[in-house]
């Protein structure tokens, strides 16, 4: 049995209908945090939500789509008023849109940057705000330094490495690091903690919602087949991410890159930028 270091803990996470939310979402359960188990998909959020009660204590679940800024706003009014102010915030719903740049029309990328980038900015908005007026509030500043609250970002090693055929999910992968690593200076003074978490190929089912441009539908079917085989291959399980992020929120991590892709992803792009350009022209195993 887990150490319960979230005992008395309320924690948000979007994206909790399956795959790594539903990962966290129990892995934060287990260690006696509430959950609200937000998702577009509201029965995945129920059952998520009921498996939390089985770990720990009982979750509620709410049907959000983090792209719509309104929606967002209620959901975070809604917990603040049925629940109160969170302490984790995980902010995990994303979508994959992978093809040619060239053909990858503007409704493809309002869709993935509404979701993967706007649902990540409107998470960190809103609850950061609310923590930040919880901090303020208190006679002293709380320790230790993430004691204010703590938010996770979920970016990916496609934040480090350029693709082809996946410009507009490395864009959105990329914003999400970079706003969280200027997040969390902006918020380290009120002790609220921000993390950057960077799987790599990790078997979420993503795939399987995947938006392939550039292909008629046997093409769309043969692309899917292939991007789940490759994950499938890869045998990177949700929980073992999920664990990744429990550590970043108890030892205040900023950057977690998960698997042995986003180390070499990140160290590459560090040391050597040539050699990321060179393999960007590789397709991507998710196309």
């Amino acid at each position: 049995m887990p150490i319960a270091q979230f005992d008395g803990a309320l924690a948000v996470v979007t994206g909790a209908g399956r795959g790594l939310g539903r990962a966290t979402a129990l892995a934060l359960a287990e260690r006696g945090a509430t959950v609200v188990a937000a998702d577009l998909d509201l029965p995945a959020a129920e059952h998520t939500a009921a498996l939390t009660g089985d770990l720990g204590p009982a979750g509620v679940a709410y049907q959000v789509d983090v792209s719509d800024a309104a929606a967002m706003e209620r959901f975070a009014a809604w917990v603040r008023a049925e629940h109160r102010v969170p302490d984790i915030v995980v902010n995990n719903a994303g979508i994959l849109v992978t093809g040619p740049f060239l053909e990858t029309g503007l409704d493809d990328w309002e869709r993935i940057v509404g979701v993967d980038l706007w649902g990540v900015i409107h998470g960190c908005r809103l609850f950061g705000r609310q923590m930040a007026e919880r901090v303020r509030a208190l006679p002293v500043r709380p320790e230790p330094p993430n004691f204010g609250g703590h938010i996770v970002n979920i970016a990916s090693a496609a934040a480090f490495a350029p693709w082809r055929g996946q410009a507009a999910y490395n864009t959105t992968k990329a914003a999400v690091v970079m706003l969280s690593e200027s997040l969390r200076a902006e918020l380290a003074g009120l002790r609220i903690g921000v993390t950057a978490v960077c799987p790599g190929f990790t078997a979420t089912g993503i795939a399987q919602a995947a938006t392939f441009v550039g292909l008629d539908e046997a093409g769309r079917r043969r692309a899917r087949e292939r991007a789940e085989k490759a994950l499938r291959v890869r045998n990177y399980p949700p929980e073992k991410v999920a664990e990744h992020i429990v550590t970043a929120i108890v030892k205040n991590k900023p950057l977690v890159p998960v698997s042995a892709e986003s180390h070499m992803a990140r160290v590459l792009s560090r040391v050597s930028p040539g050699t990321m350009r060179m393999l960007a022209r590789v397709p991507s195993p998710l196309r």
